[in-house]
């Protein structure tokens, strides 16, 4: 993809952030047009996967948006396409080894270094900031690392 279409996506997707989207929103939104996939269905496919797949701390949502649009580049739509999954499997592999290579980790809890599945681990979330400074960073993180690979 061209740097003129990358910028727009990184915009687009730190907009949505900005906006009040979930990391994993925002990640699928900002190619959500180019695979043909309306915004409202887009955002409501991410919604539950934010906070590491419902505030749970577990996997970042920035990564599981990620793989959402993996899925829409390659994935298998037939149970016999067998190559299709396999070629998804090794991407989503690819995508991990990148955003840990530029985060050391895929777990919300341990890139905020905090515990958001607690209240009071939210709470010093939000206190640090982090929702507005590490998350972003890891929304775009995850969408150069895409457009890297799309």
């Amino acid at each position: 993809m061209n740097n003129a279409k990358s910028s727009t996506h990184v915009d687009k997707a730190l907009t949505s952030f900005k906006e009040g989207f979930a990391c994993s929103q925002a990640v699928l939104l900002s190619f959500a047009d180019d695979f043909g996939l309306d915004k409202n269905t887009a955002l409501k496919l991410a919604s539950g996967f934010g906070g590491g797949m419902g505030r749970m701390g577990l996997t970042c949502g920035a990564v599981t948006g990620a793989y959402m649009v993996i899925g829409l580049k390659n994935g298998a739509t037939t149970a016999q396409n067998k190559a299709a999954k396999e070629q998804t499997y090794q991407m989503v592999r690819d995508f991990n080894d990148r955003f840990k290579a530029r985060n050391h980790s895929l777990v919300c809890k341990e890139l905020l270094k905090c515990d958001i599945s607690l209240p009071a681990g939210f709470e010093e979330a939000k206190q640090k900031g982090l929702l507005n400074t590490t998350c972003p960073k890891l929304v775009r993180d995850a969408v150069e690392i895409l457009e890297e690979m799309l």
